[in-house]
């Protein structure tokens, strides 16, 4: 049974386990900072994720069973306000992140969030990753580049030459090392649920490699959005079902390509491409076109994520 914030909280002060994220000690910072979404935060969040007169209304993904996906708005309910989600800087074994937790509505659900290259600061990132937490859930965001992220000052020819500085090996290790973390975290709490993990782009291509060195069955299931340089020789190796988003005129993500790795990861898995959409449209949404796609595929994952971990 899932077990929120607040209600774990209260145990911890009658003797029980101690509040999640919420402790000292190795690896562990102050109590976060409480961050009220009616402050300045709020405007910017609003801004990210509901322009051009887009509202907070609930969005509900449906599939039906010829695999198709429709989209229903309910234009009488409002989706909840999103009051209080903490936020704060972690660091694990020497490496950065930024943690934030729900606090009205916590479900007791952690994802690991993989960020494409810009980084685990980028803003997009940061506000696609506390609407996720809005929703509930405690979203852990590592700085898989060790504070080199890449830069849209940099020239491109150095592209590739920066990407070979960041060693796999590496980041699959740190993403490990703070997987472990999250565990720990939840086990101190007295929740044992396990986790989930997505990600965008260069992120959206590790989640494969996540879930396919996932000895100890950490995550139940992974979202990737239009991962780059997926590894399809380890897609055998996932033993959960993943969902891929993904636009058809993406050039950096091949639509062919994740049919095949859905195929080798098998049952349960699933492919939804967006018609005209290009690389980024979730997080990054450019023309309102964008926008309608990003708000639907953000409400197919908020159903996936529950089906799958709550």
């Amino acid at each position: 049974m899932a077990a929120s914030l607040a209600s774990v909280s209260s145990l911890a002060k009658a003797g029980a386990p101690r509040s999640l994220f919420n402790r000292h000690g190795s690896h562990r910072l102050p109590p976060p900072q409480i961050i009220p979404l009616a402050s300045s935060i709020k405007k910017h969040i609003t801004t990210s994720f509901y322009r051009r007169g887009s509202s907070l209304k609930n969005i509900y993904a449906l599939e039906t069973s010829d695999g198709a996906i429709n989209v229903e708005v309910d234009d009488d309910e409002e989706e909840e306000a999103c009051e209080l989600v903490n936020g704060t800087e972690v660091s694990v074994d020497g490496v950065e992140g930024y943690l934030l937790t729900a606090v009205k509505n916590n479900n007791g659900t952690g994802l690991l969030l993989l960020s494409d290259v810009f980084g685990f600061q980028d803003s997009a990132t940061r506000d696609f990753a506390y609407r996720v937490a809005c929703n509930g859930y405690n979203v852990l965001v590592p700085d898989l580049f060790r504070g080199d992220p890449w830069s849209k000052n940099r020239p491109k020819s150095e592209y590739e030459e920066w990407r070979r500085g960041h060693d796999p090996n590496r980041i699959r290790q740190d993403t490990t090392t703070f997987t472990k973390w999250m565990v720990e975290e939840f086990a101190a709490a007295g929740i044992s649920k396990k986790l989930g993990v997505m990600g965008f782009c260069f992120g959206g291509g590790r989640v494969v490699d996540v879930l396919a060195t996932d000895e100890n069955g950490y995550f139940s299931t992974g979202v990737s959005f239009y991962g780059t340089r997926i590894d399809s020789a380890v897609a055998g190796d996932v033993k959960v079902p993943v969902l891929f988003i993904a636009g058809d005129r993406d050039p950096l993500c091949e639509v062919k390509g994740l049919y095949e790795i859905e195929e080798k990861i098998g049952e349960g898995s699933k492919v939804v491409v967006y018609e005209g959409r290009g690389h980024g449209f979730v997080h990054r949404p450019e023309t309102p076109e964008d926008d309608r796609d990003a708000e639907e595929a953000f409400a197919l994952m908020r159903n996936w994520l529950h089906h799958h971990l709550i």
